[in-house]
């Protein structure tokens, strides 16, 4: 059998820190990291692509804001807004790969799947929200919408006197839809899902699924998904080509090959970042942990090249 791979796309493989996010960059972009991919394509490899919504929801929330404020448009929650990140991506990474499928002479169905991920309504997370989303304000602005809408607001973490909210961000514990994804997958269907890390949901006491104001870790629910259909390999793209120890200091030090005994001395001393490298690391872990092959983190346009990336496994080879 082919192997299956998951590759979760970045951020930055959508929009640059640079970039206001036009469309007209958000398509060269994922066209620039796609192309990275192509080899496994066809090396012979089944794909399933996730990807993160951050800067894609949190515009689509200031929209919200905005349509409230000036024409009396209903808000709507946060799992719409995640759902319809979810279908303005996922769209968009699927017309590109089918252009670019067609441009290498490739010939493989792609589906889009908007994806709803269960998670535990009693996740500690849920009270203790730290995820920020959406627009800066000021804290009088802050203060008057946590009164009128019940949001939570912190500080921001770049800007003195700033605030943003927060929302939860619980821990992934099913993927619906898994069975279908890894039979389409595994009969060489390219399926993008888990987008933004998917939709937060809950069962009640009757087994009814309702939607949490949160949203999940993209990389961990990527995680959760190449375990639960079997995949080989699970690749973690970011904006660097390796993991660093004691990153932009004097000594840093790149780290190509990772088995679990050293990833997890890194995590335990705090090495790696709690918002940047450390959830990433954690779900690498995860995946070999529970059964995969290996784990990659690399830069979105290094991909092909195999001499950059860090690889996660159990034990060095």
């Amino acid at each position: 059998m082919n192997k299956l791979a998951v590759i979760a796309l970045g951020g930055n493989a959508i929009i640059r820190s640079d970039q206001i996010g036009t469309i007209q960059e958000q398509d060269i972009n994922v066209m620039d990291t796609l192309e990275n991919i192509v080899y496994l394509i066809k090396e012979g490899y089944n794909i399933v692509i996730s990807h993160g919504n951050g800067p894609q929801v949190g515009n689509i929330v200031m929209r919200n804001d905005a349509g409230e404020q000036l024409y009396n448009i209903a808000q709507m929650p946060l799992d719409i807004c995640v759902a319809d990140s979810q279908g303005g991506i996922g769209y968009m990474i699927e017309r590109n790969l089918r252009n670019l499928l067609k441009k290498h002479g490739l010939k493989r169905d792609v589906v889009t799947l908007v994806t709803q991920v269960l998670v535990d309504k009693n996740d500690p997370a849920i009270d203790n929200p730290s995820k920020r989303i959406g627009k800066l304000y000021t804290l009088d602005e802050a203060n008057d919408l946590a009164s009128k809408k019940g949001w939570i607001f912190k500080e921001s973490s770049k800007r003195k006197n700033a605030y943003r909210r927060v929302v939860a961000s619980p821990t992934p514990i099913q993927i619906f839809n898994k069975e279908s994804i890894s039979n389409l997958a595994n009969n060489g269907v390219i399926v993008i899902t888990v987008g933004g890390g998917g939709i937060p949901v809950y069962q009640d006491e009757k087994g009814m699924l309702l939607p949490v104001e949160g949203v999940i870790d993209k990389d961990m629910a990527s995680s959760l998904l190449a375990q639960k259909i079997g995949a080989d390999e699970l690749y973690i793209l970011t904006d660097v080509p390796y993991v660093f120890i004691n990153y932009n200091e004097e000594n840093q030090e790149i780290k190509e090959f990772l088995d679990e005994k050293d990833t997890l001395h890194y995590l335990e001393s705090g090495e790696f970042g709690e918002g940047s490298m450390r959830p990433k690391i954690i779900a690498a872990l995860d995946f070999v942990q529970k059964g995969g092959q290996k784990s990659i983190i690399t830069e979105s346009n290094k991909l092909e090249n195999k001499k950059y990336g860090t690889k996660i496994t159990l034990e060095y080879d």
